[in-house]
């Protein structure tokens, strides 16, 4: 086992279990569908947030696949994921009463749910800043990141503060485009489209 495989194998465990604390709140939903009111607003907050630790992963192999192994690793893929794991245990109820709406449930932990996920993803666009800044096309990639960081910032934190369902809907919406369209670049074009982006050069890194 590689130093990656090794890594990857502790970040993985953390973010699949954010993927299957989410999985479970909307299978204990929709069991609970005849007693209780799910409306679309949880769901789509689930759905981001989904998205969102797809693109972890992603990134993690993209930016950390060459690193030799250390402890600072570790410690640097429990803070990132635990605090997605946090956020991702907040976008359901934990217990589900009869009678109850999640919409109510929604509006009292949405802010801090995408605040967390701002978070997190500022802490792993710092950690690829120091891990691409010396590259041959450091720079490129560093202001790649911080576009997309500020990209981010400028759609989930209006929608996290929105008090109107059709404000967080479109911001949310418009991020998780991004996100399917960058997931069909990455498909089609797999060898330009890495992370959201650019690929390197052949010249810097092995294909």
């Amino acid at each position: 086992m590689g130093a990656f495989e090794f890594f990857f194998s502790f970040y993985g465990l953390l973010l699949g279990l954010s993927v299957a604390v989410i999985a479970t709140g909307l299978a204990t939903a929709i069991q609970h569908r005849r007693k209780i009111r799910i409306g679309w607003l949880t769901p789509l907050l689930a759905l981001f947030v989904g998205l969102d630790i797809a693109s972890f992963w992603d990134s993690a192999w993209v930016n950390f696949r060459d690193l030799p192994f250390s402890y600072g690793m570790l410690v640097m893929g429990l803070v990132i994921t635990l605090v997605y794991f946090i956020a991702a245990s907040l976008v359901f109820p934990h217990k589900i009463e009869d009678g109850v709406s999640l919409d109510d449930h929604f509006w009292a932990n949405k802010t801090v749910v995408l605040m967390l996920t701002v978070v997190a993803n500022t802490l792993l666009v710092l950690a690829a800043i120091v891990v691409n800044f010396s590259k041959p096309n450091g720079a490129l990639l560093v202001g790649s990141y911080l576009g997309n960081l500020a990209f981010y910032m400028a759609v989930v934190i209006p929608a996290a503060v929105a008090r109107r369902p059709r404000l967080f809907a479109i911001m949310i919406g418009l991020h998780m485009a991004v996100y399917v369209l960058l997931a069909i670049a990455s498909l089609v074009a797999p060898d330009f489209m890495v992370a959201g982006l650019p690929a390197e050069p052949p010249t810097a890194a092995a294909r």
